[in-house]
């Protein structure tokens, strides 16, 4: 009897960790992971690259380090969609796949909200080569403005000051001091602003954690402006707050507002919202108990609000041990279990040797959240790459 085929689409924490998971299971069944690039990305550290304190190479490893060959296929492509009706996976240069089980554990992309010049000029923290463009970007700018004097070229303007804007604003502010060295500028000549529509940053930590942010971030000469992003043009921001609209001439604009899910279910035709599906308990999708969803294209409800649960490389990694456990149980045709989500905090980083966060209902700040969240960060490594892969990516860099 032919074994049944279970795809997995993603190789992020979601999908990597659901393959590993099931590696160990063994399941009666031929496993497939499809992803579109050779290497696993840890995302959360992709601001680091961008501020240019990281490289690359320093936040990625091969994908072939975590499949089993014996019982894995690894298909390196593209996904267009998804023709659910005839359980096949249509892909940019292979041919169509058939699956008897998918999992979608696809990743995020950057959400413009229809702003205008957006998804022409501004940069957002994506992936790999989005960071390594920003990098490059800003370097560029500094560069110019030894040519021209042009002060535009020396202010960055991030718009949205939520987890991703104060990460990078805060690898971004610990590297100034040495790019002005570097182009021999006044630090005091460079501009970092940030634009949220609300005082409110960061709404998933309490006030005095995310003033903590704030203020830190402020020392070191981030200007926060209240404001709503308007329009993008070159070298030009303009931002409304009220009924004002303000212009900022800056070289450099990085987009961090919103995130969607993979426009990959968009194209499938998923009952779906800005690229998240809202799956059931067991997170099988409705109407299609074949497919599985998790990660940034899924939409799990919290009881306690109503609302979706944040998308966290957290609640990914949750979602793909459930996800492993389900995947075998249909093989061994058992019942599915629900997913419970298990909040166990958050830290952001700062920078190098700061950071803040709330971990076991208590509020984190400094060195010893900085510390907390490389911890954190280690765990991820094993839990999905691996204790070798820990070892050689692992941040051990405690006392810097």
């Amino acid at each position: 009897m032919t074994k049944k085929r279970i795809v997995i689409l993603g190789a992020g924490y979601g999908g990597l960790r659901t393959l590993k998971k099931l590696q160990n299971m063994h399941p009666d069944a031929d496993l497939v992971l499809v992803n579109k690039n050779d290497y696993h990305c840890e995302t959360t550290l992709l601001h680091e690259v961008a501020a240019g304190s990281t490289e690359a190479k320093g936040i990625c490893y091969p994908i072939k380090q975590v499949v089993d060959s014996r019982q894995t296929i690894f298909i390196q492509d593209t996904v267009q969609y998804v023709d659910r009706a005839g359980k096949k996976i249509i892909f940019e240069a292979h041919p169509p796949l058939s699956y008897d089980y998918l999992l979608i554990a696809l990743g995020f992309e950057s959400e413009s909200f229809g702003i205008q010049g957006i998804p022409e000029y501004a940069m957002s923290i994506s992936d790999i080569p989005s960071v390594n463009h920003i990098r490059r970007h800003i370097h560029h700018q500094l560069a110019a403005w030894q040519e021209d004097r042009d002060e535009t070229h020396l202010t960055v303007v991030v718009g949205g000051a939520g987890f991703t804007s104060f990460e990078f604003l805060g690898e971004l502010t610990n590297r100034l001091p040495k790019l002005a060295a570097r182009y021999h500028i006044d630090k005091d000549q460079l501009h970092v602003i940030c634009i949220e529509p609300t005082p409110h940053v960061l709404p998933m930590f309490n006030r005095p954690i995310a003033e903590y942010g704030s203020r830190k971030l402020a020392e070191r000469g981030v200007r926060f402006v209240i404001g709503r992003v308007n329009r993008v043009v070159p070298g030009h921001v303009y931002y409304k707050h009220e009924d004002d609209l303000s212009v900022i001439h800056a070289g450099t604009f990085i987009w961090t507002g919103g995130v969607r899910g993979s426009s990959v279910i968009e194209a499938s035709g998923f009952i779906q919202k800005r690229g998240r599906v809202n799956v059931n308990a067991d997170l099988t999708v409705p109407g299609n108990p074949e497919i599985m969803i998790i990660g940034d294209c899924s939409a799990v409800i919290d009881p306690e609000n109503g609302r979706p649960y944040p998308t966290t490389a957290q609640i990914a990694i949750q979602q793909a041990d459930c996800a492993a456990h389900n995947l075998n149980a249909r093989i061994q045709g058992r019942a599915l279990k629900p997913f419970v989500y298990k909040y166990k905090g958050t830290v952001c980083s700062l920078g190098r040797n700061d950071a803040m966060g709330q971990v076991m209902g208590k509020n984190i700040k400094g060195y010893p959240a900085s510390f907390m969240k490389k911890m954190i960060e280690n765990r991820s490594l094993v839990k999905i790459g691996g204790v070798e892969t820990m070892l050689k990516k692992g941040r051990f860099d405690f006392l810097n």
